[in-house]
């Protein structure tokens, strides 16, 4: 274990996710809101020389379009039985080691697909986590909506599967013995913190893919945006104390969300890469303004207006 990163708030360490969690203090850990590999079979060596090499394997290569070159994405569709019974294996092994950390009450939010979003949850409740629905990423996607490979030009109106247009994150809760109320005045976890005093949080998020200026400061294949984040965390804490972990921590996104609202966090990443990546990319996230869709926060009553309605909307940042 070898601590990367040190800022004003958060802590980023070099190290095995498991192995990190079982030296951790029991109830030492407040809130989760992680992106984790799937089973670690997409970020693998032997995946991720592929997809540097242009061979595809899990990663999908997608063809350029209007003389632009499009990122590689997983393709979740070519694992077989024996790799999703992992997967599934490993999400209960990751949350019997996380539980114990965790206090009476704490949130875990996870980023899964359409695809795969029943393993990770059947994994965690197999754990004795508490399953408490999911929040829904509303962002246009380029998984699905392709016509049958090979056989494009023979079948022009048909699509192999749905266009995706959301992400869901699972949410679940370490159980706690009496009430929300009396839970929240002992540990200060067991709900979520609302935007506004007079409106809940929503668990449908429009938003954006993440913007350029993001990617150029952390380039990881799976890096979600800052202000989809910030709502995030900012809500996994019902009263913005404690600590928020993310165990995947990648680029750093989420530690520099907590970052930049104030709140105490600690990251795991075990590629030397990604948490080399990251000991710069969290100082320089955690800086960036608002997106524009996030300045239109209406101070007077707390809310963001968007298109489709009002969303989650955290303070300022």
């Amino acid at each position: 274990m070898r601590l990367v990163y040190q800022g004003e708030r958060s802590k980023l360490y070099q190290a095995d996710c498991l192995a990190w969690l079982r030296e951790q203090p029991e109830r030492s850990i407040h809130a989760v809101v992680t992106d984790p590999p799937y089973g670690l079979v997409e970020y693998s060596d032997e995946q991720l020389t592929k997809r540097r090499n242009g061979k595809g394997g899990v990663w999908r290569i997608p063809p350029s379009f209007g003389g632009s070159t499009r990122a590689p994405l997983p393709r979740f569709t070519v694992l077989s039985g024996a790799q999703t019974d992992e997967l599934c294996r490993f999400f209960r092994e990751w949350g019997e080691t996380l539980l114990p950390i965790l206090t009476p009450g704490a949130h875990v939010m996870v980023a899964s697909t359409p695809l795969l979003s029943y393993l990770v949850n059947r994994g965690l409740a197999d754990a004795g986590l508490e399953r408490r629905g999911e929040i829904i990423r509303l962002v246009q996607t380029l998984r699905g909506g392709d016509r049958p490979k090979g056989a494009e030009e023979d079948f022009p109106g048909v699509s192999t599967m749905p266009r995706g247009a959301w992400e869901p994150w699972v949410l679940f809760r370490r159980p706690f013995d009496g009430t929300v109320a009396a839970n929240l005045r002992r540990w200060r976890t067991g709900g979520l913190r609302r935007p506004h005093s007079e409106q809940p949080f929503f668990d449908v998020i429009p938003s954006g893919r993440t913007p350029r200026r993001e990617r150029e400061v952390a380039n990881h294949p799976s890096l979600k945006p800052q202000a989809f984040l910030r709502q995030l965390v900012r809500a996994a804490l019902p009263f913005g104390e404690g600590t928020v972990l993310d165990p995947f921590a990648g680029s750093g996104s989420t530690l520099a969300a907590a970052e930049a609202l104030g709140y105490e966090s600690v990251g795991v990443e075990l590629s030397d890469e990604y948490s080399g990546l990251a000991a710069t990319a969290i100082p320089a996230l955690a800086s960036l303004d608002q997106s524009p869709d996030q300045r239109r926060f209406n101070r007077s009553d707390g809310l963001i207006q968007a298109a489709s309605g009002p969303v989650n909307a955290a303070v300022a940042y």
